[in-house]
């Protein structure tokens, strides 16, 4: 008895029929997980990249209508909506003021004194979340985007 089962572990071992099956049901489902978790990964990176772009299109269109240009922070936030896809409750334009060299910010020109030295700036403020697929397994939690930009007009 004991040598019948030697020669059937031989045979087994010794047999290759099948392992490529066996080897692929093991691994497969682990390359789909991580092949998965690349493209969730992926799309986090690629949604605040597309934040910091718009921040940065957002201060050139503030300079523009500081320089000149009709733009109120009504049309900024137009723009940004419309260029990133969020709704303009996500996004807040921010104007304030400093006196002279002081490290206390105003929100109207009124509070600085008639010869003081006035800075005029915008914050841009963009909020947004993501949740990926992978919450839905209890692994991870929704991700929120804050990207802040504050630009000195003049």
């Amino acid at each position: 008895m004991i040598s019948r089962w030697r020669n059937l572990i031989g045979n087994l071992r010794a047999s290759a029929q099948g392992s490529m099956a066996i080897e692929t049901a093991l691994v497969l489902p682990l390359l789909i997980l991580m092949s998965f978790g690349t493209f969730e990964a992926s799309m986090v990176v690629s949604r605040q990249y597309e934040l910091q772009s718009a921040a940065a299109e957002a201060e050139i269109i503030a300079v523009a209508a500081a320089t000149g240009a009709a733009t109120d922070a009504d049309k900024i936030k137009a723009i940004l909506a419309q260029s990133v896809g969020l709704s303009e409750e996500q996004i807040t334009v921010t104007r304030f003021y400093r006196c002279n060299d002081s490290e206390t910010l105003v929100s109207t020109k009124e509070s600085c004194g008639v010869d003081d030295v006035v800075s005029n700036y915008v914050r841009l403020r963009m909020s947004d979340s993501y949740t990926p697929v992978w919450t839905e397994f209890g692994i991870g939690e929704t991700i929120n985007y804050n990207v802040v930009r504050t630009v000195m007009l003049s």
